[in-house]
């Protein structure tokens, strides 16, 4: 174990998931860049530039297993050379026919650049199933909660009433705009990498192309069709999504952290087995795992950041830019993995409230304000009506003016009637000023939800499409 909190054996699990550090760790990154090796090994080998059999051996002795890691690492050290140690551990192993064929007309980069590609494939995969699942989940409290009443609030506020299937489809909707990032994103960024030293290809003497496009096929990947060696926006663009993914997790993670509030207690997220809060007080029920959406988030957007930094290299190449994201990538790629596993958590046993939702509503007696502006505009002049109603609500919240019991609704219906739009189903009485209305927040659900259903039909289970 290293002394990152990521790797932690106590604290791992928030950090990163198992099935994203297979992919992204030491033993999968550089299993990946054996595969890519290998891969370059039978594409030569096809376009003759070196004997079948040496492709044999080397494919055949590329797994990880098989190479002392220790040596590996001495000979990194010794050649200052950020993958000879491991060709030389390779070479190593090989008989003696395939030896000088490891790795001929390549660079460091044509390996690693391919193997992000590979790392984003895994990852983007991870993402677009969880990321269904999470939409699934979401549709269903949409549909679920479509005529549930609460409070919508701005600036922490409480304003007019929505319905929380509303709030349920607007996250699913963003979460939707993701999963049309990751099948748009996937031609961009599935794409091998093979130029050489300065991604001529000079190498190959005119087959360059040639062997560039079977070393792609053998991995499953694009043909990018020219060098992309000095060009990172590819990764770029994938940290990029991978946080902003996190922010979306983080957004309704923080929606339940707020309404988990005993003063408000509309939501709550599953109280797992055996978890304790506090340890000083007993009676706490914490939202932590809605409050670590966040904490991912944040440190999801600075990988990120650092990922975009990277798109200023130099000439052709340098490593300044792309060794940065063998740190960047990883890490936002573990983030985002941990953020979509905790939100699946919080989502699939999360908590609703409906009746505290309609009681907080009822308590705020002038929810109903923008409903009766509505009504007053068109008799009095929209700005006349907006300065006579917060005159009359900020009077009716005035201590000793009875607000609990309903002085906020009678101001609103008093000035209805004044203004005459009092009479059946003109709200102009108390309870009608103040009957909650979400407008049209249950047809907004209906229109997310269809759109949702054709989409999901139409796309496949797994990533990329």
């Amino acid at each position: 174990m290293t002394g990152r909190i990521t790797d932690s054996a106590l604290h791992g699990h928030l950090w990163g998931t198992d099935e994203a550090r297979a992919i992204l760790g030491e033993r999968g990154r550089l299993q990946g860049w054996l595969d890519v090796i290998a891969a370059l090994a039978r594409a030569q080998a096809a376009e003759g530039i070196i004997p079948a059999a040496a492709a044999r051996a080397i494919t055949g002795h590329a797994r990880v297993e098989l190479i002392d890691l220790g040596y590996a690492a001495e000979q990194t050290r010794a050649t200052g050379h950020s993958t000879l140690g491991l060709i030389r551990a390779l070479a190593a192993r090989l008989p003696g026919h395939a030896r000088e064929h490891v790795y001929v007309g390549a660079t460091v980069q044509d390996v690693t650049d391919t193997w992000a590609a590979l790392a984003m494939r895994g990852v983007g995969a991870i993402a677009w199933r969880d990321l269904r699942s999470a939409e699934a989940l979401l549709l269903e409290l949409a549909e679920r909660h479509r005529d549930t009443p609460m409070c919508g609030r701005t600036h922490g506020q409480p304003g007019s009433p929505v319905t929380f299937g509303w709030k349920a489809a607007s996250w699913a909707d963003e979460i939707r705009r993701h999963l049309d990032r990751l099948r748009e994103g996937a031609p961009r960024w599935l794409v091998g990498q093979l130029g050489g030293g300065v991604g001529s290809l000079v190498f190959y003497s005119g087959r360059g192309l040639a062997v560039r496009a079977r070393f792609c096929a053998e991995l499953g990947l694009l043909d990018p069709g020219i060098s992309w060696t000095a060009a990172r926006d590819r990764v770029a663009e994938f940290g990029g999504v991978l946080a902003l993914i996190c922010g979306t997790l983080a957004r309704i993670g923080s929606e339940v952290y707020e309404l988990q509030r005993p003063e408000i207690g509309e939501l709550a997220e599953p109280a797992a087995a055996g978890a304790v809060s506090s340890i000083t007080m007993p009676h706490k029920r914490n939202p932590e795992r809605s409050e670590h959406l966040d904490t991912l988030a944040r440190l999801a957007r600075a990988n990120a950041a650092l990922l975009s930094e990277s798109m200023t290299g130099q000439h052709e190449r340098d490593g300044r830019a792309w060794k940065a994201e063998w740190v960047a990538l990883p890490e936002v790629s573990l983030l985002a993995a941990a953020a979509l596993e905790t939100a699946l958590a919080v989502l699939g046993g999360l908590e609703v409230d409906a009746g505290a939702m309609l009681r907080n509503l009822r308590r705020h007696g002038a929810a109903g304000s923008e409903q009766a502006l509505a009504r007053l505009a068109p008799l009095i002049g929209g700005r006349a009506a907006q300065e006579r109603l917060q005159r009359a609500l900020t009077a009716a919240a005035e201590p000793g003016a009875g607000r609990e019991a309903g002085a906020a609704p009678e101001a609103v219906a008093g000035l209805l009637r004044e203004a005459g739009a009092a009479g059946p189903g003109s709200g102009g009485d108390a309870a009608g000023a103040w009957a909650p209305d979400p407008g049209a927040c249950p047809q907004m659900v209906d229109l997310v939800l269809a759109r949702a259903a054709a989409a999901r039909r139409a796309e496949p289970q797994e990533w990329p499409p």
